[in-house]
């Protein structure tokens, strides 16, 4: 019986999609527990991709439960369409429930997403215009509407109303915009209630329950560490918390039921939207990266920003989830690269900075400080045993492991689940291969 958290210590897409199909294979739950479809996880299952949005990907094992948290704010006409491009693939969908406590993302948090990003003009923040974070904004103002109200005819007309009293003042006043419709909306989420009812429950009961009959559980988050509204580049972050202290809060488990936390660590970095980005290659080499590592958004298609690894953004990562491990993803795509580089610290007005900056202007000042490594020209991705990885290879997965002061458990080495070569079975204590 055993707790794990898996989180992002990057800026997001990580591969953390490809870890929970991995890992949710000796799980009997997995639970989601912030972020709403502006995220995505690909997973390649059995040579057919599959791109999630809301529904973790553990669905993909038909004796795991797949749960939607209270943390997470749910889109209900998109997470009804991913539930019907699913089933329309054949992958069952009665193991899904979703938290009763889960806030709804409304017509008018998407319209507002959208004026307010484009109010910022060269400000803007990048995000998805999908409506997250005025959603947040309305639970943290404790005048958002939640699953539970959904079923509550009654009740959710009278919130719809008294809410629209004041987005539609603000549309009409401030953004010379059209007003949303209260009857449309009342129709179609009523439509929605009748389609989703049968998987809303209690979720933090089912859980807690099943913690009591030793089942395995497994915790995701979406984005990263660096996108988290507090500890990531604020204001360019999402509005939850992806770190693992998240996981109590969105779930209804307490943090000391948590055995261990599992953090995904990409063997490069790469950013999707605004923000600083100290290691960004604007070169060829992160062009290179890009189309090899087909670093476009799986919500938005946007192309990702590439660069090196960065080691003083992982630390801090290493540092706010305390991570017992790291799982590293897409080692596969620095074959071929020649010499490979490594973020050791930064450069600001002369000084060598080793910790990560918690200003914004700071961090847009600095320079990168790398350390220079011999690369490989092997395909490593057909490889099983960490021994049969090229000396090279190894040790850059040693000097990141030096370098982050925490050991590796996991890595990967392509996108299908058996390109994984496992060094240490997050549910198990013992090791699964030689001391490295």
């Amino acid at each position: 019986m055993s707790i794990i958290t898996l989180v992002g210590t990057q800026w997001g897409d990580e591969g953390k999609g490809k870890l929970v199909d991995l890992l949710a294979e000796d799980a009997q739950l997995v639970v989601r527990y912030q972020g709403g479809n502006n995220a995505g996880h690909t997973v390649v299952h059995k040579g057919q991709e599959f791109i999630f949005h809301l529904i973790p990907s553990g669905i993909l094992h038909p004796g795991t439960l797949c749960i939607l948290g209270n943390g997470v704010v749910i889109d209900p006409e998109a997470l009804i369409e991913e539930m019907r491009t699913l089933t329309e693939r054949g992958v069952a969908l009665s193991n899904l429930r979703i938290s009763e406590r889960a806030h709804l993302i409304m017509p008018y948090h998407r319209l507002l997403d959208e004026l307010q990003e484009q109010a910022r003009g060269d400000k803007r923040i990048g995000t998805t215009s999908r409506g997250i974070g005025p959603v947040y904004v309305d639970k943290v103002g404790r005048c958002g509407i939640r699953m539970a109200d959904l079923l509550e005819r009654d009740s959710f007309e009278e919130l719809l109303a008294r809410n629209l009293e004041e987005k539609n003042l603000l549309f009409e006043k401030i953004y010379n915009t059209k007003q949303c419709d209260k009857d449309e909306i009342l129709s179609d989420y009523l439509g929605y209630a009748e389609e989703l009812k049968e998987y809303i429950s209690d979720v933090s009961s089912i859980i807690n329950k099943a913690y009591l009959e030793g089942d395995n559980i497994l915790f995701e988050g979406a984005q990263g560490t660096l996108l988290d509204l507090d500890e990531g580049t604020y204001p360019y972050v999402t509005s939850s918390h992806p770190i693992a202290g998240g996981a109590s809060i969105g779930t209804g488990v307490g943090p000391t039921k948590i055995d261990k936390v599992v953090g995904a660590v990409k063997a490069y970095t790469t950013r999707v939207g605004e923000g600083p980005f100290p290691i960004e290659e604007l070169g060829p080499i992160g062009q290179r990266i890009r189309e090899m590592g087909r670093e476009y958004g799986a919500t938005t298609g946007r192309p990702r920003r590439c660069g090196w690894f960065d080691a003083v953004a992982v630390r801090h990562a290493v540092q706010a989830n305390g991570l017992a491990s790291i799982a590293i993803t897409k080692l596969d795509i620095l074959g071929g690269l020649g010499k490979i580089k490594i973020c050791t610290g930064y450069r600001y007005k002369g000084n060598l900075i080793r910790d990560f900056p918690s200003s914004i202007r700071i961090i847009q000042e600095c320079q990168p400080v790398y350390e220079e490594m011999d690369g490989w020209d092997d395909d490593i991705s057909q490889t099983e045993t960490y021994d049969e990885l090229p000396d090279a290879t190894r040790r850059y997965l040693a000097r990141i492991q030096e370098l982050l002061g925490v050991r590796i458990s996991i890595i990967s080495v392509g996108s299908e689940r058996g390109q994984t070569i496992i060094l240490e079975n997050p549910w198990a204590s013992e090791k699964m291969s030689a001391e490295r």
